[in-house]
């Protein structure tokens, strides 16, 4: 399995060196993504290349299909200046999430719109159901955009839990159908089936990657990120980039201990993933006569009782609360977003409610960072999937002397 990391940077130098054009193609690319629809001369400015160079790159993304003209801007002198964006239909990627109670197949367009959707449920997922969605799915998905622009599908990848077969006993499903998940390559396998290059990542990685690449508002240069799932996730940005860790599993929020609410025979701490995700709730749902299955086949309306929710939202902005905290500690992250497959009234919710459990605890020597909510959505982790080979193939990625290094 490839993994990819996703990330744009503000500020990146460009080099007006022979041979290069490819750096500075990303480097516009990146650019024009971050900050909108930008001239010839604001490039120049934000990178250091000659204007001469400004013009052949972004003329050539032009004629690639990849960058669109606006309507001129008059100065009071000179040249009007042509302000360049995006052109959503320059490219298009597809994006799987495969989850523990449901895969999503995405397609969406160089702009991270999403264009079509096609939708699994099942009990738990394995190699051969996950691919045969693909097999079916993706011509589905091609086949809803015109002939013409069929053959601009540039790449796919995969938002996935880690380690699949490690999570039998919380799921409940058979150790043999999980195992075979050990020994199947997914990226290959999806590779023939669809004909594309295929990238692998960690789901709740690439949801933090879609807020990074996709979301909206101000987006902070240092920021951990919560996504609510059948198990909750996170990731990391340092320094306006994906964060992946050695192995591609960084900001493996779920693990951190956090005090029990209710110290029982194991000590009085628990991990975050036994307080915060949706199987909490779902057990507590079904433990108080209530069906849960909603939850995974939707997100827009969760038909819950207002004392289950508010006991389930409570104990998890508590636990979040303290990983908040011991991430502070650690790190000086700007913010802490909060996301999920929820409706948005209850991320809302979950947000209020963690900050104040947050303000609650003893900060001293602590800058707290600002709890808000994430703008992509219950679908980041398929949206962040798209984005991977959008990253690999169009964008600056300084994560990739690192991990050669």
């Amino acid at each position: 399995m490839q993994d990819a990391s996703l990330n744009t940077q503000e500020v990146v130098r460009g080099t007006n060196q022979s041979g290069m054009r490819d750096h500075n193609e990303r480097l516009v690319l990146s650019l024009v993504r971050r900050h909108g629809a930008l001239a010839k001369s604001d490039i120049a400015r934000m990178t250091g290349l000659s204007a001469q160079t400004v013009s052949v790159i972004m003329r050539g993304l032009e004629q690639d299909g990849l960058l669109a003209r606006g309507e001129p801007v008059r100065g009071r002198v000179g040249q009007p200046s042509i302000p360049m964006s995006l052109a959503a239909e320059g490219a298009f990627f597809l994006g799987l999430k495969v989850g523990r109670r449901s895969a999503d197949l995405v397609l969406t367009d160089f702009r991270g719109r999403l264009r079509a959707a096609r939708r699994k449920v099942y009990r738990y997922p394995t190699p051969d159901a996950v691919v045969g969605f693909v097999r079916d799915a993706a011509p589905a998905l091609a086949g809803e955009l015109p002939v013409d622009l069929r053959g601009r599908i540039m790449g796919m990848g995969v938002a996935m839990p880690f380690q699949l077969w490690n999570w039998v006993s919380v799921l409940g499903v058979p150790q043999s159908e999980m195992d075979a998940w050990r020994s199947r390559d997914l990226a290959a396998e999806l590779g023939a089936v669809t004909g594309l290059p295929v990238y692998v990542q960690n789901d709740a990685t690439s949801a933090c990657g879609a807020e990074l690449i996709f979301g909206t508002g101000e987006r902070p240069k240092d920021f951990l990120y919560f996504y609510f799932g059948t198990f909750i996730g996170g990731g990391l940005v340092m320094n306006g980039q994906l964060f992946l860790g050695r192995t591609g599993n960084a900001a493996a929020v779920g693990s951190i201990q956090v005090p029990a609410p209710s110290p029982g025979p194991g000590g009085g701490t628990r991990r975050l993933i036994d307080l915060a995700s949706m199987s909490v709730l779902a057990e507590a749902m079904e433990a108080a006569g209530e069906a849960s299955d909603h939850l995974w086949s939707q997100h827009d309306r969760w038909e819950v009782s207002d004392g289950v929710l508010s006991a389930w939202l409570d104990q998890a902005a508590g636990a979040l609360a303290h990983a908040t905290l011991a991430a502070a500690a650690l790190l000086e992250i700007e913010a802490v977003l909060i996301d999920g497959w929820m409706p948005l009234a209850v991320r809302a919710e979950m947000v209020r409610r963690t900050r104040g459990a947050l303000l609650g605890l003893d900060l001293a020597g602590i800058e707290p960072p600002v709890i808000r909510e994430g703008t992509v959505g219950a679908d980041a982790r398929a949206l962040g999937a798209a984005a991977i080979p959008l990253s690999q193939r169009y964008l600056i990625d300084q994560n990739v002397g690192q991990r050669q290094g």
